[in-house]
């Protein structure tokens, strides 16, 4: 059988005459009346309302203490010490002296905090090498050229972890002590470390380079060599724990994982409730904290600060979603109410729209 001729003439490229092609299929299309518009914006605004009176109640439930320690106490002589760039690679201790008011009851976290510091950086951000963080081989010793400079140092050693954002790594280390009374004795308060990073990071993003049995740590990154400012390897991070150093060290996974504001805090640790006086949280009371000041902020004009807090099921002390929810309410019963005296004026048929 032969082929249909094909159409011509001016209906050749016409669609064809069905419900689909032609746009006739059945549709629905709301027709927006006062009787539905106005109770749905009333109702979304009491929702808002609801909604942002609960989380408000529930984030003040939280306690918070931030402590800015860049220059409190003995911490100012290491402060003006770290001016001095020669001094930069020196390590310096100092002490802060604080007092809780109120007991914090529950799990209590401890966060360090920075202000200023730009994570949020692209080209910061780009500096790094996800493959090598992965425990990849090839880029240990071949790292990516999105890590420069900090890609090899001065005698051509390819440096591990690569980058700004690894080079830039926040390295002051804290002791918390407790004194309830002056005269009493003094507690140490017990702090985990580890469990700080999210799981994803921890058992996904980051991973050692595969070692044999009769290797250690030290001799699989053997060629490589630290970032610029750092004082220890990668395979020394945490002298008192094998199993959390190299790319795995959980102080590092936080730190890569960057911040989106210029002002952020990150997980330290977590209040150990396992002994007495800590067993319902931290007493009211004197404490202390011993710190390896490490990190200069004054090159950027930052600051430094801990941060104590305790969280409740929506997380800790962040009041932007209640008051977006709030916010919101507002906007709506305002605008809601503006429809209202219009839909009021002119009547419901409309009469009075012609004058």
């Amino acid at each position: 059988m032969g082929k249909e001729a094909a159409k011509t003439g001016p209906l050749a490229h016409r669609p064809d005459n069905s419900a689909f092609m032609q746009q006739r299929l059945p549709a629905w299309s709301p027709m927006l009346t006062t009787s539905t518009v106005l109770p749905f914006m009333y109702c979304m605004a009491v929702l808002c309302l609801v909604v942002g009176v609960s989380l408000l109640i529930t984030v003040q439930g939280t306690q918070e203490m931030k402590l800015d320690y860049t220059e409190a106490g003995t911490c100012n002589n290491c402060f003006q010490s770290l001016k001095n760039v020669s001094n930069a690679g020196k390590s310096c201790s100092c002490r802060v002296v604080f007092t809780l008011e109120h007991e914090f009851k529950g799990d209590v976290f401890f966060y360090y905090g920075l202000q200023n510091f730009h994570q949020n950086l692209r080209k910061y951000m780009d500096s790094r090498d996800d493959a090598q963080m992965v425990g990849r081989k090839q880029n240990l010793k071949n790292p990516s050229s999105y890590c420069e400079p900090y890609i090899r140092d001065e005698k051509d050693v390819p440096i591990a972890p690569c980058g700004a954002v690894a080079n830039s790594m926040f390295n002051d280390s804290f002791a918390l002590q407790y004194q309830g009374q002056p005269g009493d004795p003094i507690n140490t308060v017990p702090l985990y470390r580890k469990g700080i990073a999210w799981y994803t990071d921890e058992n996904v993003k980051f991973r050692n380079p595969h070692k044999n049995k009769s290797q250690t740590l030290a001799q699989v990154f053997e060629g490589t060599t630290s970032p610029p400012y750092w004082q220890k390897p990668v395979y020394l991070l945490d002298p008192l724990d094998a199993t959390n150093n190299g790319f795995i060290n959980e102080d590092l996974i936080v730190w890569m994982r960057e911040a989106a504001f210029p002002n952020f805090k990150k997980l330290y640790g977590v209040l150990v409730r396992t002994q007495e006086p800590f067993t319902n949280g931290l007493p009211a009371g004197n404490y202390s904290i011993d710190i390896v000041y490490n990190f200069p902020v004054q090159y950027f004009k930052g600051r430094k600060q801990v941060v104590l807090s305790t969280v409740t099921w929506f997380g800790g002390q962040n009041r932007f979603l209640p008051i977006a929810y709030l916010v919101t309410s507002g906007l709506v019963f305002i605008i809601a109410i503006f429809l209202t005296v219009i839909w009021w004026k002119f009547g419901k048929d409309a009469k009075n729209m012609n004058e």
